[in-house]
Order: C-alpha cells, then structure tokens, then sequence
C-alpha cells in the first residue's frame, strides 16, 4: 500500500472510531430499557463503514457484493435479535451458543454468493472490525474523554 493509501485507511478508521464513540454514548440509556435496537444516523454510519471495510477486506466484485450483501442483512437482524435476548436473559452460553448457530447458518447460505475462502476471510474480518472498534473505545475510555 501507497502513503497516501495508508493516510485514507488512517483518516477512515478515525472518523470509524469517532462514529462509534458517539453511537455508544446515545445508546447507553436504551440499554437499561426493553426494546428496539436503536436506529439513528450514527448506526447508520458505523454499519456502512463496516460494509466499506468488509468489502475491501473480502475484494468482492461487484456480482459478489450484489449476491452477498441482501444475504448478510438477514444474517446480521439475526445477531442484533441475538444480543437483544442476551441483553434480557444475561446467559452468555447461550448467547455464544446462539451466535456460533447463527455463523454456522449463514455460513451455508454465503457459499451462494462468495467462495468459501472468502466466507471464512468475512468472518474474520467481522471479527477484526468488532475488535478494533472495541479497542479504540477503550482507548478513548482511558484517556478520559467525555463522550
């Protein structure tokens, strides 16, 4: 990679982080009441970055993306309705449990749409992201700044 195209993936990621920090600080609040997931404009954002940064990870061309992207709103209500019921029961066993059936699940239906190497790259690179973006959140916690 170019400079220059490290400086852009740098810029995202920062405006990627800076989305997330925000969207974390709206939504504490609902966490504490039964519901809905929150849909606002920041988690509007935050999912377009990770569809940005999945879809550069995976290089899916344009019939791939077509193929693949219907599919994995299906998969990812599924998570969302996932954590809502761990939100309610607190059972992590059963959240990761669920997850894993989930991932499983899906991972049958995207071989319709990508090869499976790059079903496994998607779902590291779902990973990865989740994990970045938890990091930098936690980053930001201990440098003290008021979100």
């Amino acid at each position: 990679m170019s400079s220059y195209e490290l400086n852009a993936l740098e810029a995202t990621m920062k405006k990627l982080f800076s989305v997330l920090v925000i969207f974390c600080w709206l939504t504490l609040p609902v966490h504490s009441q039964p519901g809905p997931e929150p849909q606002g404009p920041a988690a509007g954002r935050l999912e377009t970055m990770k569809i940005n940064f999945i879809t550069r990870r995976l290089n899916l061309t344009p019939q791939e993306a077509q193929r693949f992207w219907p599919i994995y709103r299906f998969y990812a209500a599924e998570k969302r309705q996932a954590n809502i019921v761990y939100r309610n029961n607190g059972n992590e066993l059963e959240r990761q449990e669920t997850m894993l059936n989930i991932r499983k699940k899906y991972s049958v239906a995207f071989v319709a749409a990508i090869s499976p190497g790059k079903i496994n790259d998607f779902f590291k690179a779902e990973n990865e992201f989740e994990t970045t973006v938890i990091l930098e959140w936690r980053r930001r916690q201990m440098q003290g700044r008021q979100f």
